[in-house]
């Protein structure tokens, strides 16, 4: 099994690799060695993909250069991968699980409940923040984990009231650890790594890019029970997330907002949709899923 994660690390960094292939790589052969002895050629038609990407998929799979940098990544950082035994259930049984998540921080947060996961517009008005101390401090001093995306907005206060309340914070970001984003970010990541967890699907020198985000979303929503939106326009990444939440059969709240606030015509929306309202933290608490 320590061999098989290895290279799985190992194939998940690989630029040509993506989840499916993954998958069905593992599907088709559970030890992950026989994908090293294929040519391009024999590749491309057990995987049907194309014979150039099959070639360019080869020749990273023999790249010394790749595995030098694989090794220093997991020296550096703790690694978890979908075989092992610490794996997250809950993130496990979500469409589409990440094969591989780099770690800083404590571990063990992956795993602890309940746990909630907030997100929210980047741009919040002023209101949002009190709102938010209102409904998640009962729950943080109470042991609820929270989870968010790391960004600014209602992603950073999520966070801060955690560690403000001296309790556990999850952060996942959209970029290698190496590339933190946003930089406004940098010393609110070093402080998680150091006392709480961050985590992400993307290896250490990995660039931000826009996809990322969105991808991001369904790991915040896939580790917990339940997401609360607190802000969120019409059209908002954040109901992304939402959408992610419901495909995972998980549970949603939202604030509910003025009928004046562009930033409440999201929440206000998915309230009339069927998302439970909230208006303090025993709203969550006993409409909490089972």
């Amino acid at each position: 099994m320590d061999e098989t994660r290895k290279l799985l690390i190992f194939l998940h960094n690989n630029p040509h690799a993506s989840r499916p292939l993954l998958r069905k790589i593992l599907q088709q052969d559970p030890s992950l060695t026989t994908i090293f002895t294929l040519s391009p050629q024999n590749i491309s038609t057990s995987y049907a993909i194309p014979l150039k990407r099959a070639t360019a998929f080869h020749h990273q799979l023999h790249s010394e250069n790749n595995r030098y940098k694989i090794e220093q990544f997991m020296k550096e950082f703790s690694i978890m991968t979908i075989l092992d035994k610490d794996y997250p259930t809950l993130l496990k049984n979500i469409p589409d699980p990440p094969l591989v998540l780099y770690l800083a921080g404590n571990r063990a947060l992956l795993s602890h409940r309940p746990g909630l996961s907030v997100v929210g517009t980047r741009k919040p008005t002023e209101s949002a923040f009190p709102a938010m101390d209102r409904v998640l401090a009962p729950l943080i001093k109470a042991g609820w984990v929270i989870v968010s995306g790391l960004a600014v907005g209602i992603d950073r206060f999520a966070h801060l009231l955690a560690i403000r309340y001296h309790g556990t914070t999850v952060g996942v970001i959209g970029s290698g650890f190496h590339h933190i984003y946003p930089k406004h970010n940098i010393s609110l990541f070093q402080q998680m790594a150091e006392n709480h967890l961050v985590i992400s699907e993307y290896a250490p020198d990995i660039r931000p890019q826009r996809y990322h985000f969105p991808e991001r979303n369904r790991i915040v929503s896939g580790l917990t029970e339940a997401t609360l939106v607190v802000e969120a326009k019409a059209r908002s990444g954040s109901l992304i997330t939402v959408d992610q939440a419901l495909e995972q059969g998980r549970e949603v709240f939202a604030f509910p907002g003025s009928l004046l606030q562009e930033n409440s015509e999201g929440c206000n929306h998915m309230i009339q949709e069927g998302a439970k309202m909230v208006l303090n933290a025993q709203d969550i608490m006993d409409s909490w899923p089972e």
